[in-house]
């Protein structure tokens, strides 16, 4: 996947892809379902598959100090896009001059002239343009003016109502890891790099895994069955453990973070990048009175942890 950083002065060959336009944040199965008829798109036209995506978040642009809210960084989220086989990623630059840009001025300058789309897939509720003047219907209209193809994706509902990241979120933060997975479609995860922590765990007997929680939503604090990539170094590999994400308040007031005791594993890992999936929510952070009913407690939490994993995978 070639990944690009502006729409503008692109090479012949990193033009004339069919697109889907988003934000993609988590990747869900109703951002995967765009990319579905995209790539549709693309087979038919015989051009590459792209994406059109915005960083950053245009929300964090347009309401700066609002608490974090996004379910993945771009690093992640392109990981994500890479593993669904696209071929170009298009992430355009948001900020006040492309805000700024009508609906009109937005197909012309961005899809037509910076990268030459042959067609265009989006959601039911898209809105693009400066004051979202820009709809689906504008978007067909303005594909037949300019000789490109235009797909409206619908919405994709369930049982328990629309997939969106909105509802993702609601589950991550009600600590419904498997509600979220469902409408991710994969597991949500939390990714970084292994930071040299305190080292407590390792005076408790369980050394763990430290990430600082990055700028993203956050899940309810609490401990949590997890699978453990590690994606770079000599010890790469899927593994098992039980993280706890929170502040540790039995130690006073911290910084939030997520720290894994990965199961039956020995090895140095600071400085590796690594890939924590929620898999169940165990129990809701607490403050433990002394250090032997907090070693205690993490004892039954791996037990716990493990006859969770051991069912779901």
């Amino acid at each position: 996947m070639k990944r690009h950083q502006n729409y503008s002065g692109l090479e012949r060959p990193d033009r004339g892809a069919a697109v889907a336009i988003g934000n993609f944040d988590g990747v869900h199965l109703g951002h995967q379902s765009v990319i579905a008829l995209a790539r549709a798109a693309a087979a038919e036209h015989d051009c590459p598959l792209g994406i059109v995506t915005f960083e950053p978040h245009p929300r964090s642009v347009f309401a700066p100090d609002a608490p974090p809210f996004r379910l993945m960084d771009a690093r992640a989220k392109a990981h994500q896009l890479e593993r669904l086989g696209i071929d170009h990623l298009y992430e355009i630059p948001f900020d006040a001059a492309l805000a700024g840009l009508s609906a009109d001025a937005f197909v012309r300058d961005v899809l037509v002239q910076g990268l030459g789309v042959r067609h265009v897939v989006v959601g039911a509720d898209f809105k693009f343009g400066k004051g979202r003047a820009g709809d689906t219907e504008f978007l067909r209209a303005a594909g037949a003016a300019h000789g490109f193809g235009v797909t409206v994706a619908p919405l994709i509902s369930d049982r328990s109502g629309d997939v969106s990241s909105t509802a993702i979120r609601n589950a991550l933060a009600q600590g419904a890891p498997e509600e979220a997975a469902r409408m991710l479609g994969h597991w949500y995860r939390i990714n970084g790099t292994v930071a040299d922590g305190e080292k407590r765990g390792r005076t408790l007997g369980f050394p763990t895994a430290n990430i600082p929680l990055p700028d993203l939503h956050p899940p309810k604090f609490g401990v949590y069955a997890v699978v453990f990539d590690i994606t770079s170094g000599p010890h790469q590999g899927t593994y098992r453990g039980a993280a706890s994400i929170g502040i540790r308040p039995t130690f006073g007031v911290n910084a939030p973070n997520i720290e894994t005791y990965i199961f039956d594993f020995k090895g140095d890992i600071y400085g590796e990048q690594v890939s924590v999936g929620l898999v169940g929510f165990l129990r809701p952070e607490l403050a433990f009175d002394d250090v032997d009913a907090l070693i205690a407690q993490m004892r039954a939490d791996c037990d716990a942890a493990r006859a969770l994993l051991e069912a779901k995978l």
